[in-house]
């Protein structure tokens, strides 16, 4: 027994050793710049004392002794959150500043592998100086691996990117590839080409901030999805975001305790629409008065806001809210709001949860820097991505809903399973005003009183046609419903089609426009 003592003690000393990473001083600067370790963000994601660690003892090419810190700068191994199995890696600053090697990247690649073997989702945590410039080709494949596995695990398992520092060059590639990114405002960043580099080259003088911040990024770029004012704040994002999808796509997604009832009426809605048709009203605002209260976690919130897409509960069970904002834009598409929309939506696909869609846009945007910037193709993308979902889908009509617009954003032409209207509902290829103009324009032009006529005829327009009834009596609306009910219309339409099955031909897979 006796002689064991040695090598128990030696196994304790570099259990501790790999502990403290590049070591105290530099955990200490870690701590004076606001940040917390490695080890501390696993800690705060993870219940507690469930964090399993996989490759402690791994060293770098460069420096086989570990004199830098054990683990070569990067954390990785398994634990729970709400009870289920999460793979993680988390990138150590403190060791060689985070940058990526071969041993580095063989420990990411290892619990990803791991990940989809046992169908568990993934959250890389990501803080480094980038590729190891000393071990070449090395570090860039170690990258280039990661990025593939990023890219052929996508839908297979939910992967989640929390930005908790630098993330600079070819590395930005990986968390653009995973479901969800969350960055840490005044603290994160993300570019190819840094602000030395954009001065060397184009003589523009950027800070990181301002070049690739979390707020650039969430309201501008639209790469970032989610930010937190602090790091606790990011992890807590991803554990809530965490809580709406399944571990795996064979999965379906967890279904949460709420004391929220079905029945539920919201005496608002009857008249939270305008009776004049030009008059804004939140959407946001509507939405949650309808899902489980509290629970509409917004993505992308201030990027393209003329969209809303996010991820809410009905009844306990998740859903993905897609819907134009009325408020912002008069909610036209545009060439942003699509891709926002589209996303969303193959999101949720993947990952078996279904979509419920809420309907108020007057068209496209006009002119001619959405033409020239591809607002076809962008539109495409949503109609592409409602097509060929397989989740069930349900779509509620609020307001305008006016050709392509109408067309694109889940309607019955498309494959919805279930759509309602409100009364205040405008189903029609375009509003009353250009109908009417098109439809009567020599009669307007040969009345006594044109502007008089038009008026006339752009209200009988608006009577016979700019209703859901017409849509109903043609079967393209499945229900006109009183807004106050749409709570409980909605949970009771995805409990009857919960277990849809429905299988689009076989192929390798689709050619999306993107």
């Amino acid at each position: 027994m006796t002689e064991e003592i040695p090598r128990i003690e030696k196994l304790k000393a570099m259990r501790a050793k790999s502990r403290l990473g590049g070591g105290q001083e530099r955990i200490d600067k870690q701590h004076a710049k606001g940040s917390l370790t490695a080890r501390e963000r696993i800690d705060l994601l993870l219940d507690k004392g469930s964090f399993r660690e996989i490759g402690a003892m791994t060293t770098a090419l460069d420096d086989p002794n570990g004199d830098s810190g054990l683990g070569d700068g990067v954390v990785t191994g398994y634990g729970l959150v709400d009870g289920r199995t999460i793979y993680v890696y988390a990138q150590d600053f403190t060791v060689q500043g985070g940058s990526l090697g071969k041993m580095h990247a063989d420990k990411i690649c290892r619990v990803m592998d791991l990940a989809v073997k046992t169908g568990s989702p993934i959250i890389g945590m990501i803080d480094s100086g980038g590729a190891r410039i000393q071990e070449g080709v090395y570090s860039l494949g170690g990258y280039a691996e990661i990025f593939r596995r990023n890219a052929i695990y996508s839908g297979v398992v939910p992967q989640i990117s929390l930005i908790m520092g630098p993330c600079a060059g070819g590395a930005s590639y990986s968390p653009a590839v995973t479901d969800l990114i969350i960055m840490v405002r005044k603290q994160s960043y993300m570019f190819l080409t840094g602000p030395a580099v954009i001065k060397t080259v184009t003589g523009e003088d950027v800070d990181f901030e301002t070049l690739g911040g979390a707020d650039v990024h969430l309201t501008t770029s639209g790469t970032c999805h989610m930010v937190g004012a602090d790091e606790k704040e990011a992890i807590a994002l991803a554990r809530q975001a965490l809580s709406y999808f399944p571990s795996n796509n064979a999965e379906k997604p967890p279904l949460a305790e709420t004391n929220d009832k079905i029945n539920r009426r919201s005496e608002m809605l009857n008249t939270i629409v305008p009776e004049d048709p030009n008059q804004p009203y939140s959407m946001k605002d509507a939405i949650n008065q309808i899902m489980d209260t509290g629970s509409f976690l917004e993505i992308l919130a201030g990027y393209a806001p003329n969209a809303i897409v996010g991820l809410a509960r009905l009844a306990g069970r998740p859903v993905g809210v897609v819907s134009q904002e009325p408020a912002m834009m008069a909610g036209v598409m545009d060439i942003n709001s699509a891709d926002k929309i589209a996303r969303l939506v193959r999101m949720c696909d993947a990952f078996n949860i279904p979509v419920v869609t809420f309907v108020d846009s007057p068209g496209f945007l006009p002119g001619v820097h959405q033409e020239h910037g591809g607002v076809i193709r962008h539109g495409a993308k949503v109609l592409f991505a409602y097509s060929e979902a397989t989740v069930p889908k349900v779509s509620v009509v609020t307001r305008k809903a006016y050709g392509g617009a109408y067309v694109v954003m889940s309607s019955k032409y498309l494959g919805t399973d279930i759509t309602y209207a409100w009364p205040s509902a405008e189903i029609a290829v375009m509003g009353a005003e250009g109908a009417a103009n098109i439809l009567y324009g020599r009669q307007i032009k040969a009345a006594d009183d044109p502007q008089a006529e038009r008026e006339r005829l752009t209200q009988q327009y608006q009577e016979e046609f700019l209703n859901p009834y017409a849509a109903a009596k043609a079967g393209y609306v499945d229900e006109v419903i009183e807004p106050a009910e749409t709570r409980q219309k909605l949970i009771e339409a995805l409990q009857a089609i919960e277990n849809k099955v429905e299988i689009n031909p076989a192929r390798k897979h689709g050619n999306m426009p993107v």
